[in-house]
């Protein structure tokens, strides 16, 4: 175990195996905006870093993670023909690994591909700044939801269950199928920042106060995927309906929280490990 930061932990990891997915990022737009030197590096250099060390190991297939943030403020519903103009540092960080991708499948043979994932949810995930995982520590914690603009702002949400399954197809499908191209992985459903929030507030049996702020620079008003590139190549289509996944999502909070050895987590800056 050691940090995508380290050429010799990345040199260990990539020996001898098949395939790569490489999911290591710092995973957030306010963040990039803040520091985006720390968003280049970690999302630009290392992903290159770990693209580069896989080709000389000589392994045959990398999955990239990617982000619907490459897209920028796209009228949805957004699909892999969508021109890419993104609005944050994060975005352009992900478009240059997609782009690195392309061409180390086209200039040495390897299987790349980048899966554009949307809004991901579910267990695990106490040090996670995302919206689910913040609501639902604050409606289980008593405290209210903060609300970034208006709540009409929608997004795709998936569960981590059925990114998990894309994951899989997509290092199981024909090399030729996945070389140098990009999926949307999400479910196609857009959802409200105020339509999540009642749901929140449903499955997890309280009723938070909701507090308005103005909204956040390089935050999209819309965001939805078409998947149907996903489905025709990859054979995959999200199977968990958002209020199943988050009901599953909030009765994993409430032991969490309750557990004097988790509770304690806090969200932080996504960084990676390999």
């Amino acid at each position: 175990m050691g940090s995508v930061g380290e050429p010799g932990a990345v040199n260990d990891a990539v020996e001898g195996v098949d395939a790569v997915v490489h999911l290591a990022a710092r995973a957030d737009v306010v963040d990039s905006i803040t520091n985006p030197v720390a968003s280049f590096d970690a999302n630009v250099v290392q992903t290159f870093e770990v693209l580069e060390a896989a080709r000389v190991a000589g392994v045959e297939r990398f999955v990239l993670a990617s982000s619907n943030a490459v897209l920028g403020a796209a009228e949805p519903p957004v699909d892999e023909t969508t021109l890419p103009k993104p609005i944050s540092p994060y975005g352009a960080s992900k478009l240059a690994g997609e782009a690195y991708c392309a061409a180390y499948s086209v200039s040495y043979g390897m299987a790349a591909c980048a899966l554009r994932f949307s809004n991901v949810f579910g267990p695990y995930s106490l040090h996670k700044k995302s919206v689910v995982a913040a609501w639902l520590r604050a409606s289980l914690t008593g405290r209210p939801l903060v609300v970034h603009g208006d709540g009409r702002q929608t997004r795709d949400y998936i569960y981590v269950d059925d990114l998990a399954t894309a994951l899989c197809a997509a290092m199981d499908a024909p090399a030729a199928d996945v070389a140098g191209e990009v999926f949307q992985t999400g479910t196609g459903q857009e959802t409200s920042l105020n339509a999540l929030a009642q749901t929140i507030s449903r499955v997890s049996g309280r009723t938070p106060d909701i507090i308005h702020g103005p909204p956040r620079t390089g935050d999209v008003e819309r965001n939805a995927s078409r998947v149907g590139k996903a489905e025709r190549l990859l054979g995959f289509r999200a199977s968990v309906e958002l209020d199943d996944g988050l009901e599953r999502t909030a009765r994993w909070w409430e032991r969490a929280l309750s557990d004097p050895h988790l509770a304690g987590i806090e969200p932080q800056a996504a960084s990676g490990s390999v």
